[in-house]
This record gives C-alpha cells, sequence and structure tokens, in this order.
C-alpha cells in the first residue's frame, strides 16, 4: 500500500522544525513563509506548546463527549478573551471543512432555508456541502452536484442585494479574505452593507475565518477590519498549530438543540490543550499585534518591487502577484534559497509564515527575492 496521490510533491523531507524555520533529512535548513497551509501560528516546536501538548498527553488523550471536559469551557474562555465575540458560543471539530458544513447545518436549521450564497473564485471545503459552495468546478463530484448555490460576483453588493430579497437563502458565506483565489479583499463598505443586507432578510451571516482568522491579517479576524460582527465565525487552521482542530463560533440567536450536531473527535483534551497553548502564547507574545507590524513592513517593501504587478493582504496574508508565470520564482525561492513560499493559479505567490515572523526574517526574505528576480 502507498499514500493515494493527492497533491504533487517537492522531493523534500521535512523532519524538523524550530520557529519560522523547517529542517530537511539532509540538514538543510528553510525559511518558512507558507506555514503548512497557514496552519503553523505560534511557531513550529515552540517550548510551551510542546510542553502543554506533552503533559496533556501524560495524562490523557481523549475521552467521549458524552461527559465534562474542563479544558473544553478553558478554551472558549480564553478564546473569548482575545477574538472579541465573549458572549457567543463554541462548537469544537477537526477540520475547516467540518467547520463550515456545521455553520450552514446551523443556519438552515435556523431559518429553515436551503440556498446558500457564495462568491466567485471562493474556497470553503471538500466536503458535500462546501465543495458546492466552492467556486472551483473540477473539486464538485457528480454526486455533490446541486442547484442550491449562488455564486455572487466578489464584491458586487448590487447582485447581493437582489438574491438576498428573494429570502430563499439560509446563509451567506464568506471568507474574511479570500485565500485561495489569490488574497482578494472584500471591501469595507461592501462588507457592512452585506451585514444590514444578511440583518434585513433573515440570511445568516457566516464568516469563513479559517485561513485569514487566528491574528493573521493583523486583527483577529479580518471581518473587523470592517467593524462588522458575523452570526457565525469558522475557524481553523493556526488555532492548533498543526493540531487537527476547528470551531463555528456561534451567535446566541442560536438555540442548541440535543442531536442537530455531533462530533466523536472534536474538542478532544489533547487538542484543547493545543489550543490553549496557541491562545496563551498569542497573548503572552503579542502576535496579533506582531503580524500586523511585520506584515505592514513586509507589504510597504514588496510594493517597491518593480516585478510585482500587484501586492494584496493584511497581516501575514500576503499574495504577490506577477505578470509571468511564477512556478520558476518559487522554485528558485525554494530550492536555491531555502525559502518555502505557497502560490494559487499560475500568477500568485502566498506569503503566510508563522505570526511570529520578524522584521529581521523578513529582510532576509526581501533580500533573496530581490535576488531571484533579478
Amino acid at each position: 500500500m502507498k499514500p493515494f496521490d493527492v497533491f504533487p510533491l517537492f522531493n523534500i523531507n521535512i523532519v524538523k522544525g524550530e520557529g519560522c524555520y523547517v529542517y530537511d533529512d539532509q540538514g538543510n535548513k528553510y525559511l518558512d513563509l507558507y506555514g503548512g497551509h497557514a496552519v503553523i501560528s505560534v511557531g513550529h516546536t515552540h517550548p510551551y506548546y510542546v510542553e502543554k501538548v506533552t503533559d496533556q498527553l501524560n495524562k490523557i488523550a481523549f475521552y467521549s463527549n458524552s461527559i465534562i471536559n474542563k479544558l473544553q469551557q478553558e478554551l472558549a474562555e480564553k478564546l473569548a478573551e482575545q477574538c472579541g465575540y465573549p458572549e457567543y458560543d463554541l462548537f469544537l471539530v477537526n477540520s475547516g471543512a467540518e467547520a463550515n458544513e456545521n455553520a450552514l447545518k446551523l443556519a438552515s436549521f435556523h431559518n429553515g432555508r436551503k440556498k446558500i450564497l457564495s462568491f466567485s473564485k471562493a474556497f470553503h471545503g471538500r466536503t458535500s456541502a462546501t465543495v458546492i459552495a466552492t467556486d472551483i468546478p473540477a473539486y464538485i463530484a457528480p454526486i455533490n452536484e446541486s442547484d442550491k448555490v449562488t455564486f455572487a460576483p466578489f464584491n458586487d453588493i448590487e447582485f447581493v442585494k437582489k438574491e438576498l430579497a428573494t429570502k430563499q437563502y439560509a446563509a451567506v458565506l464568506i471568507e474574511g479574505i479570500q485565500g485561495v483565489a489569490g488574497i482578494k479583499m472584500p471591501d469595507n463598505n461592501f462588507m457592512k452593507e452585506l451585514r444590514q443586507l444578511c440583518t434585513d432578510t433573515g440570511t445568516v451571516l457566516i464568516l469563513d475565518e479559517i485561513q485569514s482568522g487566528y491574528g493573521r491579517s493583523g486583527k483577529f479576524f479580518a471581518h473587523q477590519y470592517a467593524d462588522i460582527k458575523a452570526d457565525l465565525i469558522t475557524v481553523a487552521k493556526g488555532i492548533g498549530n498543526g493540531f487537527p482542530m476547528s470551531a463555528v463560533i456561534i451567535s446566541p440567536m442560536f438555540k442548541a438543540v440535543h442531536g442537530q450536531l455531533g462530533t466523536t473527535f472534536g474538542g478532544n483534551h489533547l487538542a484543547c490543550s493545543a489550543a490553549i497553548a496557541v491562545l496563551d502564547i498569542m497573548k503572552k507574545e503579542n502576535l496579533v499585534e506582531n503580524a500586523h507590524k511585520v506584515g505592514d513592513y513586509l507589504i510597504k517593501e514588496l510594493k517597491k518591487l518593480p516585478q510585482i504587478k500587484e501586492i494584496r493582504g493584511k497581516g501575514l496574508m500576503i499574495g504577490m502577484e506577477f505578470e509571468e508565470p511564477i512556478k520558476e520564482i518559487r522554485s528558485k525561492l525554494l530550492f536555491e534559497e531555502k525559502i518555502f513560499t505557497g502560490v494559487t493559479g499560475a500568477h500568485v505567490i502566498r506569503l503566510l509564515p508563522p505570526l511570529c515572523l520578524t522584521i529581521e526574517q523578513a529582510d532576509y526574505f526581501l533580500d533573496k527575492l530581490k535576488k531571484v528576480l533579478s
């Protein structure tokens, strides 16, 4: 047996990590500006994170959600303190797609409607409901095909207004910043009007902050730049710093009904310990503020490079769009300069480093990028 061939693989075997660096089995050191798809929030093998997870593993890693797990309450309280939603509830699951799937279910249970309004180029997951809300036709199997999703042009409030006026939509599902689409930013005024339209039409507003949340944008959630509140917020990626975990943050407008939602592994003891450690580190080391500071610096410096067509993003969620295909640029950064970056499409390089990235590390990347582009 061998692993199913899902992703094209670089011929690199990463065996160790520390802070913003990873190391392969040949002893090569790489600057990690991709964080394993924006997953590494507080840095690889942070000593406090390792201590907390190891300590919990020596106690108990898992038991059923049919008993009290006080770590879930501790996590909820610490998340409430940092994220700006103290009055909301928390439902813990395992992956970003699962979080979005449950958010869509909650919305439909709440207002009894069946349709979803998503946006062009959106990515929300690969499970049954999330994949039909993802604007990538190649991901949709025949069994998933549905007429229950409408894709609105991004930032087109008039299109949204017309659709929501029908009152057929259970939810609007939108990313805080579109990641797979190439770091596309929703306009703040669009977000404010969208919030009001959802309120006026009884439509649930779901903010997918799976990639853009947990401090990555320089605020805890990217939608907070528009000074709005969502009805449901989904998080994953950085919540566990690599431990598989996700969550739905749920407005008090939703009433819990036993049996509507459930999970076997979600919110287990080990996952909660990882997530608590992440929040403790983020608070102690001011990582949201650091993402804002270092991200602003990087964006400002990248905009000085004439070879880059456009720079988009907030904090440490940055897209660099080039006129020409970026395959060679990324390859040189990785194999010659030992720097991991991400891509989306043929022309955009994505930067999604750990939130502990320093100005010095940013400068190192800028020097190497200039070398590659020269």
